[in-house]
């Protein structure tokens, strides 16, 4: 594993209890970084917390709700001093259906989680970053995003206003000593694939030339450097981690 310098760095990791999540957690923190997991689920939050020792912190919060988001931030600039690093990770897969027979409510819901609260996290974290002049966000898309999977335009339509949130706030804070970046995975075998059908699955695998999915660490390892103070250029930008599936 490569060594990324991370020491006295603060950093706000969401959906951090599992899955990508929890493998980013896992390397922020073997690169010397204090870790706070925001995460809906208490039980698993405070689980993989006490399993990640001293410098693995958690906080129950709904992301959906601005005014949660932005009380966790305010304790977090009281408790650690300040948020240097927010990985925006905490999303849903939601149901799988044609548009036509989408059902609306789902649509929100997966909209409201994916979108929204990622909107919510960076809204509340950028105002300390401004006055720190310093910070590194990384929010998760998909390559969904980019390309619309059948069957999952929700899911898709969120990931593609993921990057284009991105895409804004890195060019509003380009001229300071903050760098807001994405990711675009392909798939990696975690929970989300729970709320998946075996068909939508397989399509995924079907599409990546590596002809395997993603491994979490693997998302882990580029996400460690997009959050360290070496990148200090790259900003506004979409990283693909898609196995060689993305063509643009």
């Amino acid at each position: 594993m490569n060594e990324i310098d991370l020491k006295g760095r603060n950093a706000v990791v969401t959906g951090g209890a599992q899955g990508i999540g929890r493998a980013v957690t896992e390397r922020l923190i073997a690169s010397g970084a204090t870790v706070l997991i925001w995460d809906r689920d208490a039980a698993l939050g405070e689980a993989a917390a006490a399993e990640l020792g001293d410098a693995a912190h958690f906080q129950p919060v709904d992301q959906t709700d601005f005014a949660a988001i932005e009380a966790a931030a305010r304790d977090a600039e009281k408790t650690l001093g300040g948020i240097d690093i927010l990985v925006a990770n905490a999303g849903i897969a939601g149901a799988n259906a044609t548009v036509a027979d989408y059902p609306v409510d789902e649509w929100h819901r997966i909209v409201d989680i994916n979108l929204n609260g990622v909107f919510h996290c960076c809204k509340a974290v950028v105002p300390g970053m401004i006055a720190r002049n310093y910070g590194r966000i990384v929010n998760v898309a998909s390559i969904a995003g980019k390309e619309g999977n059948p069957n999952a335009a929700a899911y898709s339509a969120s990931k593609a206003g993921v990057m284009a949130l991105t895409k804004s706030l890195g060019k509003e804070l380009a001229d300071r000593n903050i760098a807001v970046n994405c990711v675009t995975p392909a798939a990696a075998r975690t929970r989300i694939f729970d709320q998946m059908s075996q068909q939508h699955i397989d399509y995924m695998l079907a599409k990546i030339p590596r002809g395997r999915f993603l491994e979490v660490g693997e998302a882990a390892a580029m996400i460690a450097w997009l959050v360290s103070e070496e990148n200090s250029f790259t900003t506004g930008a979409v990283f693909d981690l898609s196995g060689g599936r993305a063509t643009y």
